[in-house]
């Protein structure tokens, strides 16, 4: 039988399956795992490449995997769908797997270590207060419109909506205030537990070296410099800083054909968090133009100011945050601003 090299392993959550091939991409193996037979299975082979899909429990897997002195690698699952051959399953996701470890201009995803996906939490949980602390707050506006009560929308309005319905004469029957405490109680608790979790973020900004290279960037704050420094890949991944903010999703869509470029929307690719919070940093910019050297008259932003959409105008500034990003990183080095043109 020939040598085993490549093992595609298609994850799931009790039943995975994995499928192996020669240096020549004959299959060798096909198996149906157990999540309790993994770890012994493999423990079974020789050390080989073991490729998965990188999800929510690959990080894990290639932790433990790697244990046993496998070279273990994460592939996209963009990039190994079009690899499945006619019907979806889980042993054709596997050989699809296989086979896209074997291209050699194959993209691969580094394997998280667990302090790193045990930092990325705190974003993560708080994306996920501030989520539900939008649905309560859009649910008290909605209840006190019912009785005539307005207030502007936005979560910068929440006191305003708090004040209408503590006011003494606010015209709420008692059925309804006692049932609109609760929501009050519950968007006063997400408050208090978000404020700990930006006291956290701001805490790790101070420690951290890179974090505050990254806020003298205009725009980065400690939110942003953390996340930055969690949730990136380290930046030897990328040959360049274009390819950095094309893995952030903000570079244009390409639908080219025949020599003509058409250029669309943003891709939208890679880390959906960084690049929302890339937008804010900019926005944040050009909001305070007017303190900001990076847009004093004469630079670049300026001139894409004055011709260019607002929103457009945001995404590109992002974009190219985002290579100053990449640079610093990789340069160890702190932001000096663009001198100003005559």
């Amino acid at each position: 039988m020939s040598e085993l090299t490549t093992v595609g392993h298609d994850l799931a959550k009790n039943v995975f399956q994995a499928h192996g091939a020669d240096a020549s991409g004959r299959t060798v193996l096909r198996k149906k795992l157990r999540w309790d037979q993994v770890l012994a299975f493999f423990s079974q082979l020789r050390p080989c490449l073991v490729t998965m899909e990188a999800c929510g429990g690959a990080h894990f897997w290639g932790r433990e995997i790697g244990k046993l002195g496998h070279e273990v690698r994460l592939i996209p699952p963009a990039y190994v769908k079009p690899l499945v051959k006619r019907q979806k399953n889980d042993a054709a996701d596997a050989e699809a797997i296989c086979e896209a470890a074997m291209r050699p201009t194959m993209r691969f995803v580094p394997v998280k270590s667990e302090e790193t996906q045990g930092a990325a939490l705190v974003f993560r949980i708080r994306e996920l207060l501030i989520r539900q602390r939008t649905q309560a707050i859009n649910a008290l506006r909605g209840h006190l419109t019912e009785f005539g009560q307005i207030a502007p929308k936005g979560a910068a309005n929440a006191s305003r909506l708090v004040a209408i319905f503590e006011a003494p004469l606010n015209g709420l029957p008692e059925q309804a205030v006692t049932t609109l405490r609760v929501l009050v109680e519950v968007i006063r608790g997400f408050d208090t537990q978000i404020a700990k979790l930006d006291a956290e973020i701001r805490h790790r900004a101070v420690e951290n070296e890179l974090a505050r290279r990254l806020m003298t960037i205009p725009g980065i704050g400690p939110l942003i410099a953390t996340a930055l420094d969690t949730l990136a890949p380290p930046p030897e991944t990328f040959r360049r800083a274009r390819d950095f903010a094309a893995w952030l999703g903000l570079v244009p869509r390409q639908h080219s054909t025949g020599g003509k470029q058409r250029l669309g929307a943003t891709t939208k690719m890679g880390e959906r968090s960084l690049r929302r919070l890339l937008i804010l940093g900019a926005n944040s910019v050009i909001i305070k133009r007017h303190v900001h050297a990076l847009a004093k008259p004469g630079t670049w932003l300026a001139g894409m100011l004055s011709h260019k959409p607002p929103m457009l105008v945001r995404v590109a500034l992002a974009n190219k945050m985002a290579r100053i990003v990449w640079a610093l990183m990789m340069k160890g080095e702190a932001y000096r601003a663009p001198t100003v043109a005559a």
